[in-house]
């Protein structure tokens, strides 16, 4: 049977797939650190496979860099063996929710994701750290080993633990003030570009101090071609210097392929007055009112199979109508598609529409005001995402509401739901790894509730930062930002649906909540080559562990989601999981015999798993492959 690798997704061995599948001739293989084989790419031959002429160290050329910004690079390519664990009683029906709320170090939770949610999120949300001087920015030491830093800076303890959050202010005082904010953000948006979908869109809220840094990070990670805008949206409260007063700050929105993305905001119809043009070219409904003064159209009826005076290539009669003394006996309709100014002067004297204007939406109906004879516009338009001026209402009101008013400048509802609309439908996934107060959370319940089969589904992640011993939410209860955030989340969709009444009897309100952790596995399941053999016949899962801690890190590592439904069944007395039916069924008893096993196989799963140290004896190891051989020969069988 295989074994399970139980870390993160491997970008450095992806890569070098995807290069030697285009340049075989430039992967080679070499000793690894382990002392073991491995492919490795030749950058001579793949250098001189893409230019005629190498760039030389220190040849001048356009880029944008600080220092460590290679560290960086590595650091998003490395994976990492931490993993996920669920927290039942912090939840909110935990069983059949498709939300998750994870608490942790953001970079982190996204390398632990990138497999299995690699290409599914449709949308992401980020409000980092703006770098005012007084923001808190992660710690990603690149002067010494992640292992080496890890051990100093008494981050994790010798379990792995975390014991401390991993931030420090970030002063203008700092000699690294824009180094350290740019080298905590790039990791995080090259990790979180692998998960958005082909026509996928990540919105970054930012303010004067970083914009422009961040817009060339962006163009370098997303593409620039792929830069959707730049949105200047209003604050909810001015900041005065001692200069000027500032009332805005930005939102810089990227898509992961822009000519893959299509807008699907509400639609709206509006009515105006003016100059008539369709950009898609349909034929919009004219209604023209009894009594419209004629122009060379002799009296009598006119229908489809009547040809009218004057050119008809643009016209499509849908009610007859009836010319006496020149006039309109009664109101008529018309489909109609005018290219210029005489086309319509042919037909109705003084009321002229020329195609010029360019209208955004599609026309569906223009009848005149009858006493001026003013043509009105009744059109269909998909909201679009304003470049200017998108407000940003107090943010604070909403959780005022909820009885939660912890948090400075929260973003409001309305505006993230706003974004939520615009890009993504029903069943997709919206992702906020810097989601504070969790308003992305509320925003897509909100949403949900206020559009039919709204079943969009949200991933929070915050670091568990500790609140101040002598705040206000502390007193009341509150022991980190988490806590009053997933509260804000419980309180919110209690609200929603008792504001919705019986249409919100199936809206999803819940949330899973998973915590960052170190791996179940002992360091022995990763390196068994650096231990002594005594050494290799012990326990290698952590005896803190759980079934089900074990069981949702096998998800990470099959590639399964973590919304996945779950249920527990007994089998030939021995407790079994079952996620997604029988997509993968798994067994982390002890003591499992042939029975157990024969009765799993014969429910035919895509995978099994179960532990090594699960047999009952040595008997059941040597009979494994043949029961399901035997039963269900196209079951992957894996162990851990």
């Amino acid at each position: 049977m295989e074994k399970l690798k139980m870390q993160s997704y491997d970008v450095i061995g992806s890569n070098t797939q995807k290069i030697a599948q285009l340049f075989p001739n430039c992967v080679t293989e070499r000793l690894g650190k382990d002392g073991k084989p491995e492919l490795a790419i030749d950058f001579e031959k793949l250098q001189a496979e893409l230019s005629n002429e190498i760039i030389t160290e220190g040849e001048e050329r356009y880029q944008f860099t600080w220092p460590d910004k290679r560290a960086a690079v590595r650091l998003a390519n490395t994976p990492t063996t931490m993993t996920l664990r669920p927290c039942r009683k912090e939840s909110v029906n935990f069983d059949n929710t498709q939300n998750l709320y994870i608490e942790g170090d953001n970079l982190d939770v996204l390398k632990v994701l990138r497999e299995t949610y690699l290409g599914k999120v449709k949308m992401i949300y980020i409000d980092p750290p703006y770098n005012t001087g007084n923001d808190f920015v992660y710690n990603d030491d690149f002067a010494q080993g992640k292992d080496d830093f890890e051990q100093s800076s008494g981050l994790f303890d010798d379990e792995g633990n975390q014991t401390i959050d991993p931030m420090q202010r970030n002063t203008e005082s700092n000699g690294r003030f824009h180094t350290d904010w740019l080298n905590m953000i790039y990791p995080r948006l090259k990790v979180a570009k692998d998960l958005l979908t082909e026509d996928g869109v990540i919105f970054i809220s930012i303010d004067d101090n970083e914009i422009e840094n961040l817009q060339k990070i962006c163009s370098e990670i997303f593409g620039a071609s792929n830069c959707v805008a730049r949105v200047i949206v209003n604050r909810p409260s001015e900041v005065a210097t001692d200069l000027t007063v500032q009332k805005h700050e930005y939102c810089l929105v990227y898509a992961k392929n822009i000519q893959s993305i299509r807008l699907c905001g509400n639609k709206k119809t509006t009515i105006s007055r003016g100059t008539v043009g369709n950009a898609d070219q349909t034929m919009p409904i004219i209604t023209f009112p009894r009594g419209l003064k004629c122009f060379n159209i002799p009296d009598g009826i006119y229908t489809q199979s009547r040809q009218i005076e004057g050119s008809m290539e643009n016209i499509e009669v849908i009610s007859p109508f009836v010319v006496e003394n020149s006039c309109l006996k009664e109101p008529v309709q018309l489909k109609a598609r005018w290219r210029s100014s005489n086309d319509m002067r042919n037909f109705f004297a003084n009321h002229c529409m020329p195609t010029k204007a360019k209208i955004n939406g599609i026309i569906e109906e223009i009848y005149f005001d009858g006493s001026r004879f003013m043509p009105y516009i009744k059109k269909s338009v998909t909201e679009k995402l304003p470049t200017m001026y998108l407000d940003n209402k107090r943010g604070s009101t909403d959780i005022e509401h909820l009885g939660i008013n912890y948090f400075d400048f929260p973003k409001s509802v309305s505006y993230i739901s706003f974004l939520v609309s615009l890009f993504t439908e029903e069943e997709d996934i919206i992702l906020d790894f810097f989601s504070g107060s969790s308003t992305t959370a509320h925003a897509v319940m909100k949403l949900n509730s206020s559009t039919q089969n709204g079943r969009r589904k949200f991933i929070m992640v915050q670091l568990p930062e500790s609140l101040d011993k002598n705040c206000k939410a502390y007193d009341q209860g509150f022991i980190t930002l988490c806590d009053i955030a997933k509260e804000r989340i419980r309180r919110a969709g209690k609200k929603i649906k008792e504001e919705a009444g019986l249409s919100a009897q199936n809206l999803d309100t819940g949330f899973r909540v998973m915590k960052l952790d170190s791996s179940n596995m002992e360091d022995v399941y990763y390196t068994p080559q650096e231990f002594e053999l005594q050494s290799l016949f012990n326990e290698n899962v952590k005896a803190d562990r759980t079934n089900e801690d074990l069981l949702f890190q096998v998800m990470l590592d099959l590639g399964i989601e973590l919304s996945a439904k779950i249920d527990s069944k007994q089998i030939a007395g021995k407790n079994v999981h079952f996620v997604d039916d029988n997509y993968l069924v798994a067994c982390f008893d002890r003591n499992v015999n042939e029975s157990t096993i024969t009765e799993i196989a014969k429910l035919q799963p895509i995978y099994f798993v179960m532990r090594d140290a699960s047999a009952a004896n040595d008997n059941v190891i040597d009979n494994f492959e043949q029961i399901f051989k035997h039963y269900s020969p196209d079951t992957n069988c894996r162990i851990i």
